[in-house]
């Protein structure tokens, strides 16, 4: 059985944790590598270059025909630790963890080099903490320019020099695949989260703009669109407190249906949030099917809204539909006079 080597961002957490670990613990050592020690104590591996910035939402999957290994990537490796637990406590030979901040040229290029001359046949973007880029919560008004430029930093350009990095091989051996994770919000607007929205997005036009002139060198290209997971997404994501100082000079109506908002989105992931595992096996099965699809979602939560806004081109019952469902029928904001 011919071996893959897999590289993966964002393995301190979440999904790409959760990847990273699957891969390396595979049964059938389609995986075999050669392993390297974690460096503890905020020393890095030699030969990596750590740069500031922030963690990326991007895996790389790669097959290579020697020395295959899986490569767990991550911005800060210090925190591999808890790559480390999830796999007994111990690196196994086909682990190997290295330094990668996709906000970082110089942190992609040293990468590039470490995995340089092997045969690249999967190329997969997997998601950092929230396991579907950085978020940005909360009303439009007071979402500062750098935290706008934050978001797109790492959920759309982190994306494309990420693929920039490695995406030249893979056309030069006319073969590979790139699995993106990207998100519900990718798909369909969510209010409240603007600037999140527009940056998957964003992503998803890249990579079906992508697809299209892929096809012909036989490189696959996947988006893995998620909904609510039991990550620590919702606890890591900006967003102004409905009541701190950040609000005091919105308008009432505005303040009380983020408030609502809030509640709503509390409800949802305590109730319908899906298991890292249960997310696990889309990426997998992108990973091994012979001819994956461009998109799959992991749930069929908000199915009803997506088959509601191909109905309806115009948009106008997919925004009345949707307000409803976070707000309930004509529900007003709660905080007017």
């Amino acid at each position: 059985m011919e071996k893959t080597t897999v590289l993966i961002t964002g393995c301190s957490s979440g999904i790409g944790l959760g990847l990273a670990a699957r891969l390396a613990a595979d049964g059938a050592r389609r995986f075999k590598g050669k392993g390297v020690t974690l460096c503890r104590g905020g020393r890095h591996p030699r030969g990596s270059s750590v740069a500031p910035g922030v963690g990326s939402s991007v895996a790389l999957v790669r097959v290579a025909a020697l020395s295959p290994t899986v490569f767990a990537t991550m911005r800060d490796v210090a925190k591999g630790e808890q790559l480390l637990a999830h796999l007994g406590g111990c690196c196994p030979d086909t682990l190997e963890v290295l330094q990668l901040d996709v906000t970082d040229p110089r942190s992609l290029a040293a990468a590039a080099r470490r995995v340089q001359g092997q045969r690249l046949d999967v190329l997969a973007l997997c998601p950092p903490v929230c396991n579907a880029g950085v978020g940005l919560m909360g009303p439009l008004e007071t979402c500062s320019d750098h935290a706008m430029k934050t978001v797109f930093d790492v959920n759309l350009f982190g994306a494309v020099r990420t693929i920039q990095a490695f995406l030249p091989a893979m056309k030069r051996r006319r073969a590979g695949r790139i699995i993106v994770s990207s998100s519900i919000g990718g798909l369909q607007g969510l209010p409240f989260n603007s600037v999140y929205c527009a940056s998957k997005f964003a992503v998803e036009g890249l990579c079906e703009s992508l697809a299209i002139v892929l096809q012909p060198f036989n490189i696959h290209l996947t988006l893995v669109e998620c909904g609510p997971v039991n990550t620590s997404f919702l606890a890591n994501l900006q967003r102004p407190d409905p009541e701190g100082s950040e609000l005091q000079d919105l308008d009432a109506e505005t303040r009380g249906l983020y408030r609502r908002y809030l509640q709503h989105c509390q409800s949802l992931f305590r109730e319908t949030a899906q298991e890292v595992e249960e997310v696990l096996q889309v990426f997998l099965e992108a990973i091994s099917t012979p001819c994956p699809p461009l998109r799959c979602v992991t749930t069929q939560l908000f199915a009803p809204l997506s088959r509601l806004r191909l109905a309806n081109p115009d948009g106008s019952a997919y925004v009345r539909a949707m307000h409803d469902f976070v707000f309930g029928h004509g529900g007003a904001g709660g905080d007017q006079p």
